[in-house]
């Protein structure tokens, strides 16, 4: 009787499904997993990672290169105004290496080039090459005619000097002769007096004490003027009537 009673007293139960108890967390559902976005994302790492270390061993491949600490004009050779640099090796530029400096200072300059500049090959020739509206031209100067300790860079202006009208004896007739046949030829008093036959020559190449002279004491100069110039200048050089003067800029 007391089986019976109990029996039915659990059939009687509500069937609700019992609630878990404060503290107790609802169990999460289990994940997706996604295999090809993990893939990615180690390979993405890893780029990363390959990245980094390349940069690092290019950062430390280096070279010693040739670097000019000072102006140099067109036709002259680097000296001394040389400095040594390291910069990242780069197979597209053509450095200059500092190893080949001896051959660098056998060459010429092509064109100007200014202090700080790294030196790459395209620069230096065996001749320096004329810009354009420009023309070298070849001075022999006596001892006076050109200032002490002159040297490839400066700048000069050239002068006329010497007996550049014609002879005292002659007459008015052959003076005024003179004249007229100047004018017609183009090759009168240019730059005679206080006006320079050239105000902004550049000179471009002066031998040192190991190339030879014309004479014992004649100095070749090597100039760049304006084309406009080349001629009154090359004249008065021929008949040794130039003399050269420093003048602001140097």
């Amino acid at each position: 009787m007391k089986i019976q009673e109990r029996t039915g007293a659990g059939n009687n139960r509500s069937s609700a499904p019992v609630q878990p108890t404060m503290g107790e967390r609802l169990p999460s559902p289990p994940r997706e997993r996604k295999p090809a976005l993990a893939a990615l994302a180690v390979l993405l790492i890893l780029v990363g990672a390959l990245g980094a270390t390349m940069l690092v061993l290019r950062a430390g491949d280096r070279i010693e290169v040739v670097k000019v600490t000072g102006d140099i004009q067109a036709g002259e050779s680097v000296g001394n105004k040389v400095e040594s640099v390291l910069v990242a090796d780069d197979a597209g530029v053509n450095y200059i290496k500092w190893t080949q400096l001896g051959t660098l200072k056998k060459l010429k300059a092509k064109s100007t080039i200014y202090g700080g500049t790294l030196v790459i090959g395209q620069m230096f020739g065996t001749e320096a090459s004329v810009p354009a509206g420009k023309a070298i031209v070849g001075l022999s100067l006596k001892e006076g005619q050109y200032p002490q300790g002159i040297a490839p860079g400066d700048l000069v202006a050239a002068y006329q000097v010497g007996n550049t009208g014609s002879s005292n004896s002659n007459s008015n007739s052959n003076s005024n002769s003179d004249a007229d046949s100047d004018d017609a030829t183009g090759s009168g008093s240019t730059g005679s007096g206080d006006t320079p036959i050239v105000d902004n020559a550049r000179v471009t190449k002066v031998p040192d004490g190991s190339d030879s002279t014309i004479s014992s004491t004649n100095q070749r100069v090597t100039v760049t003027v304006d084309e406009s110039d080349a001629a009154a200048l090359a004249r008065a050089a021929a008949a040794n009537q130039v003399a050269l003067v420093k003048v602001p800029g140097n």
